[in-house]
């Protein structure tokens, strides 16, 4: 059992018969009355998002969890398979049970959160940037870069990214998987 002080961005939780793992959170202590943590959970069954409030030290019930690293095979339909990056087992996940599937490329590797329980995957963490290839953008009109203007593009996973206009088709960019935005040009 754990309290509310635990709460922490990735923590996976047993809540309403179901298992949730906690996408943010906030501590909030007013100026009139008592604290409590403000908190935004996804399920890792359905791919359900609800918004909770815990009051400060409400128990919570943690799920014990293990990490292992396995290596991102390839997609099939709304299947993605996984290999263990240790004893060669492959896996399949639901694209719903990963966050950012569109910024996944093949040979990535990533962290899957598994119940120590029953050995099944709660979550696919991505790392915190990947590198990937423009395939598709409009070329940038010259002279328009003073300006903090932006304009889609298109990746080797297929995902869409707004990149500045200086980004050309076959620039390698490095994009943050949370947010799904722009970080720089990669220079090779």
């Amino acid at each position: 059992m754990a309290s509310t002080s635990d709460i922490r961005k990735g923590l996976c939780i047993k809540y309403s018969n179901d298992i949730y793992k906690v996408i943010e959170f906030l501590h909030v202590k007013p100026g009139k009355g008592p604290a409590f943590v403000r908190t935004k959970l996804k399920s890792v069954t359905s791919g359900k998002v609800i918004d909770n409030t815990f009051s400060a030290g409400h128990k919570i019930d943690d799920v014990r969890v293990e990490t292992h690293k396995f290596q991102y095979l390839y997609n099939e339909g709304d299947t993605c398979h996984f290999m263990n990056t240790e004893d060669y087992s492959q896996i399949q996940l639901q694209k719903d049970a990963l966050d950012r599937p569109d910024l996944m490329k093949e040979g990535e590797v990533v962290t899957i959160v598994m119940n120590s329980e029953d050995g099944m995957p709660l979550s696919v963490d991505l790392p915190a940037s990947v590198i990937l290839e423009v395939t598709a953008t409009e070329p940038g009109l010259k002279g328009n870069t003073a300006t903090n203007a932006t304009k889609p593009a298109t990746v080797e996973t297929g995902a869409s990214v707004n990149v500045p206009l200086f980004i050309n088709e076959g620039d390698k960019i490095r994009v943050e998987t949370e947010k799904g935005s722009y970080q720089e040009r990669v220079k090779e």
